[in-house]
């Protein structure tokens, strides 16, 4: 869906944007065959329509970038920032006729510096080839997205995603320091610091994290770092119930525990990891619950944290005692959403977080509505944070089966609000939840969203349809 400040674009005009962006970019940058462009049109998510672009650009410089919003902006052309397109949301789908900018191949690190521990990169660097960089350093970025081989930084930034290790350390909001963004005229801010601290005027680089690239294009990113830390030790925890591994996790957190990863899957999704890896996990397992720690002392803390799982109610505790333990463990864990894939063919991944206190009530409300509507719906969850990701399994090509799944994923939204949770933890809103999100913020909410949307981008050429 495009803004009504945007024109349909005729053949005329679709030609005088092309002639604009080759004037001042390499002919390679420019890419307009029907189907190159089509291969770019959407991202990993379900139900999410996406239209056929005009042209994908895939620029290598700040000046590129500016280049190409100072012609869409001349012209009236939305513009569609890309990652690698991992999303589950929609927010990178195109809209007909709009420019595809693909920031992949800025994939610079410029800067790793271990004093300020900070490092400066280009928005195409994948995270995992950043995580690998600043390890050299003796460093560590901890945001960690499940898709960290393939994702990038930008595309991150843009989706404020998260990760398993968020109960320790947090998500990618809380790394970024500071930004340079291209506006939507084509001019260059610089937001935020480099700096340990600082708090000069609105925090307007917080405000770009999440934003989905509908306030500028992000073309450099300073983020911090931390201290690598020591390698995690893994325990699994298996119980006869939901409700007794959430008690676990109360417990854990009240205890004052700090895991590096606090993590739960359910019976659905052990059988399907079961099914798929034949990794001999017991059938009666109702949900499993993997904690791990990167202290100095992580054997301990296991120790501490296996008694408070058997006092929860766990069968049987298995504390891992090396890395290599540990790995095998977190198998089960990243196979997931593979196994769970494989039950149907195609998967709906919700994204709803709820107070931990409310976890029991949310796996409950969840196995409630795949009986209703006779769906296999899996939760795998970053317990510690309340995070879960309800994954509805279904066949595409039963009309019914579908219509079931997106009436299933929208009850599943409507239980989180319900537990006073939140219908996105770490995969943005996009497309998928645009009618979820002002049902959350509320309509004064929604006006200011609005007025801060305007005010960044007045014609509304940046991802039009996203968000709201």
């Amino acid at each position: 869906m495009i803004m009504s400040r945007i024109e349909a674009h005729s053949d005329e005009t679709t030609g005088n944007l092309i002639d604009l962006l080759v004037s001042g970019l390499p002919a390679e940058a420019v890419l307009t065959d029907p189907d190159v462009t089509a291969s770019y049109a959407h991202d990993m998510a379900s139900f999410c329509p996406a239209g056929a672009p005009a042209v994908v650009v895939l620029p290598r410089t700040v000046e590129q970038v500016q280049h190409v919003m100072r012609a869409a902006t001349a012209l009236r052309v939305p513009v569609v920032p890309q990652g690698a397109r991992t999303g589950l949301s929609g927010a990178a789908n195109a809209s007909d006729g709009c420019i595809v900018l693909s920031l992949t191949r800025m994939d610079r690190i410029l800067e790793i510096n271990p004093v300020d521990r900070v490092a400066v990169v280009e928005p195409g660097v994948i995270n995992a080839a950043l995580s690998r960089a600043v390890g050299e350093h003796g460093l560590y970025y901890p945001p960690d997205p499940s898709s960290w081989e393939m994702c990038t930084i930008g595309g991150n930034i843009g989706t404020a995603s998260g990760g398993l290790c968020c109960v320790k350390y947090g998500v990618t909001a809380e790394y970024v320091l500071g930004l340079d963004v291209v506006l939507a005229d084509g001019r260059l801010m610089s937001t935020g610091r480099r700096t340990a601290k600082g708090v000069a005027g609105y925090d307007l680089t917080r405000l770009f994290v999440g934003s989905e690239g509908s306030l500028g294009i992000v073309v450099r990113a300073v983020l911090g770092l931390r201290p690598k830390p020591p390698e995690q030790l893994v325990l699994a925890a298996e119980f006869a119930s939901g409700a007794a591994a959430c008690d676990a996790v109360c417990r854990i957190m009240e205890g004052g525990h700090v895991p590096s990863l606090l993590e739960l899957m359910d019976r659905t999704t052990v059988k399907a990891v079961n099914d798929l890896a034949q990794m001999g996990l017991p059938e009666s397992t109702e949900a499993l619950l993997l904690a791990a720690f990167d202290t100095t002392a992580p054997a301990a803390d296991l120790a501490a944290v296996g008694a408070l799982c058997e006092a929860a109610g766990a069968t049987q505790v298995v504390p891992a005692d090396d890395a290599a333990e540990s790995e095998l463990l977190l198998q089960a864990r990243r196979l997931s959403l593979t196994a769970l894939e494989a039950v149907k063919g195609v998967t709906m991944i919700d994204d709803v977080c709820v107070p931990r206190s409310r976890l029991a009530a949310m796996l409950e409300g969840v196995d409630r509505i795949a009986e209703k509507y006779q769906l296999t719906i899996g939760v795998v969850a970053h317990a510690g944070d309340g995070n879960t990701h309800p994954t509805v399994c279904f066949d595409q090509a039963d009309p019914d089966e579908s219509r079931r799944a997106r009436e299933s994923f929208d009850e599943i939204m409507a239980l989180g609000l319900e537990l006073g949770g939140t219908i996105t933890g770490e995969h943005g809103v996009g497309v998928l939840k645009k009618e979820w999100l002002a049902r959350e913020i509320g309509p004064v909410g929604m006006e200011m969203q609005r007025a801060v949307k305007q005010a960044f981008d007045p014609l509304g050429i940046l991802n039009p349809g996203k968000l709201f």
